[in-house]
């Protein structure tokens, strides 16, 4: 695979300096809208909800890479902060301030990491991509339960905002570990 299309977004549309902001505006929108539709769904736990954010946080990534990821995690944070319902429970500066803030800033780092290795090639076959999202699920658990220790303490942390997400985001990984390389897979041979 090269460069060019080390990504399977620059595989299904390429980067043309022609069509460089538009291509930009349309994949971080429609990839804000992914990530906060998947934010939404949850099984209720308190202080943190089981959501997909992590998951579409991640595929997004794997899909864009760094930069792209970058900018539509930064987009969907924006929404959240200027008030739009696109985190669990709502919307505001208020909520990246509470127990679950940690794990919104955690998209950032996350997107970069992630998308870094999207860049180079780690988006397209099943084992890459599990352990990259693995990567990314243990920079959530450490900005997160980090945070989140701040207002409960660190054993709390561990035992309320990691534990119980263990199981759940190695099945977000094995389910992006089979649809990302299916995805590649419906590509044309030409690309």
């Amino acid at each position: 695979m090269s460069n060019a299309h080390a990504t399977l977004a620059d595989s299904v549309w390429s980067r043309d300096p022609a069509n460089s902001l538009v291509r930009g505006l349309i994949l971080s929108v429609a990839g804000s809208m992914f990530i906060a539709v998947c934010a939404r769904i949850q099984v209720p736990m308190w202080p943190v909800p089981i959501t997909m954010l992590t998951f579409a946080v991640l595929f997004v990534s794997l899909v864009y890479g760094p930069r792209l990821a970058l900018a539509t995690v930064s987009l969907y944070l924006a929404q959240g902060i200027a008030g739009l319902p696109v985190f669990a429970a709502g919307g505001g500066i208020a909520y990246l301030m509470g127990p679950t803030g940690g794990y919104l800033l955690a998209c950032l780092p996350a997107a970069l990491v992630v998308g870094m290795l999207a860049q180079r090639g780690w988006g397209s076959r099943a084992v890459r991509v599990f352990l990259a999202m693995l990567a990314g699920s243990a920079i959530f658990y450490l900005v997160g339960a980090s945070w989140l220790a701040i207002f409960v303490g660190p054993e709390k942390a561990i035992a309320a905002g990691v534990i119980p997400f263990l199981i759940g985001d190695a099945v977000k990984a094995m389910l992006a570990a089979a649809l990302l390389p299916a995805a590649w897979k419906l590509l044309p041979r030409s690309i």
